[in-house]
């Protein structure tokens, strides 16, 4: 049996709370994501604990406690300052919705409670000692760096759809290869996808998109067909098909999505719409609009000063990394520095505002804004010093 003996700081402050439930007479484990994460040796960045005990049981032997999830078994566990998730040893059935299971049953066996676990990777539990419980040749896939669904991957995405997208998911983040039989239970199944929620989808599908395997990833997303099954992609595998052959990966979730509104070669009109589609926030919308408006613009023509300090910096940055990841040529270095010397960069930099515009005589409304974007346009093109008196001469002459 492996053995871990110098564990993380994370699992070391969970140990009490898994003592407790021990010392009490029930079995107690680490689970999951973390075990696995930290046999690759990858940040931990929170554990999940199973037990025999029931959720009754749980409260009854820790001062505070929350019953977040506790028609599935699971109490939220307040320690230390710290919140931990402990969940009864459950089975599950009925999935009418292909997301959560109609009935859950609480059993005294960690053996039943770990083949309902999507992955054997994450089968995987580990307990006080730092011993690790693999029952389905997880620790031999980890070594291979494999994806497999534990059992039969055909049970196991009618239970729960939304892991196949976790599977393509994982191959991203842990550069893993998907298991044949998998594979072949995602293309016979991907169908399915559809009852899942947009929100739950567009979760994975950027954590796909973002991992450093994520080309690799993408090719199976569409070989499978589940690229059918996800808003505003359907039918379009010829158009999506160059991801994988990008040069780099994203970074970022908004240039992740700039790069699939251009690879889909989608009208601007339309961006907000599929922006929308996929359930984005509208700041993540506005965002990703700045740097399709931008690359358009730098494709178009040499941007001015003024169209650059439009842009901002974030967006200049991201748009340059949008288009170094499309293999588009572009003055990378001459615009930054472009932008690095202009006067000013933000609209609250100029040395005015609308109420010195107000104490002038000027009359609320749309000409004092027309003034005041005027103004900015000529401190940004050097044709006005930025400072009170400059500018209040420049006004006291167009009189």
């Amino acid at each position: 049996m492996i053995k871990i003996d110098n564990l993380p700081n994370i699992f070391v402050k969970a140990m009490p709370v898994l003592q407790t439930l021990e010392n009490a007479g029930f079995e107690a484990y680490f689970v999951g994501g973390s075990v696995r994460d930290v046999l690759l040796h990858r940040h931990v960045h929170d554990v999940d604990i199973t037990t025999s005990a029931y959720p009754e049981e749980v409260k009854q032997l820790f001062d505070k406690s929350i019953d977040t999830g506790i028609k599935h078994g699971t109490v939220t566990v307040l320690y230390n300052n710290e919140s931990y998730e402990i969940t009864t040893f459950r089975t599950e059935s009925g999935y009418q919705d292909f997301r959560r299971p109609d009935h859950v049953t609480f059993v005294q066996n960690l053996d039943e409670d770990l083949k309902r676990r999507d992955f054997t990777i994450n089968a995987l539990a580990m307990n006080t000692k730092g011993e690790i419980v693999d029952l389905f040749n997880g620790l031999d896939d980890l070594e291979h760096h494999i994806i497999r669904a534990v059992g039969d991957p055909e049970t196991r995405f009618h239970e729960d759809a939304l892991r196949m997208m976790r599977a393509v998911r994982f191959m991203s983040q842990l550069e893993f290869k998907l298991e044949e039989k998998t594979r072949q239970a995602i293309k016979d199944n991907h169908q399915l996808l559809k009852k899942i929620s947009v929100e739950r989808i567009r979760e994975e599908f950027v954590k796909m998109g973002l991992g450093t395997n994520s080309r690799q990833a993408f090719q199976v997303f569409l070989d499978t067909q589940l690229s059918e099954d996800v808003p505003d992609f359907a039918g379009k595998k010829e158009l999506l098909s160059i991801y994988p052959k990008l040069q780099f990966s994203p970074t970022m979730e908004t240039n992740l999505w700039a790069l699939i509104i251009l690879l889909l070669k989608m009208p601007n009109e339309r961006i907000h719409g599929f922006m929308r589609d996929w359930k984005n926030s509208n700041a993540t919308t506005e965002k990703v609009e700045r740097i399709i408006n931008l690359f358009d613009l730098i494709s178009d023509h040499a941007p001015s000063d003024y169209e650059l300090f439009q842009a901002g910096e974030e967006t200049l940055v991201n748009t340059i990394d949008v288009a170094h990841i499309l293999g588009q040529p572009i003055a990378s270095e001459a615009l930054i520095d472009r932008y690095m010397a202009l006067p000013i960069k933000q609209p609250g930099e100029l040395a005015i505002d609308g109420r010195f515009l107000i104490q002038r005589g000027m009359r609320p409304g749309a000409q004092l804004g027309k003034t005041l974007n005027w103004i900015r346009a000529m401190v940004v093109a050097g044709e006005l010093e930025n400072n009170q008196e400059a500018i209040e001469d420049y006004l006291d002459n167009l009189k």
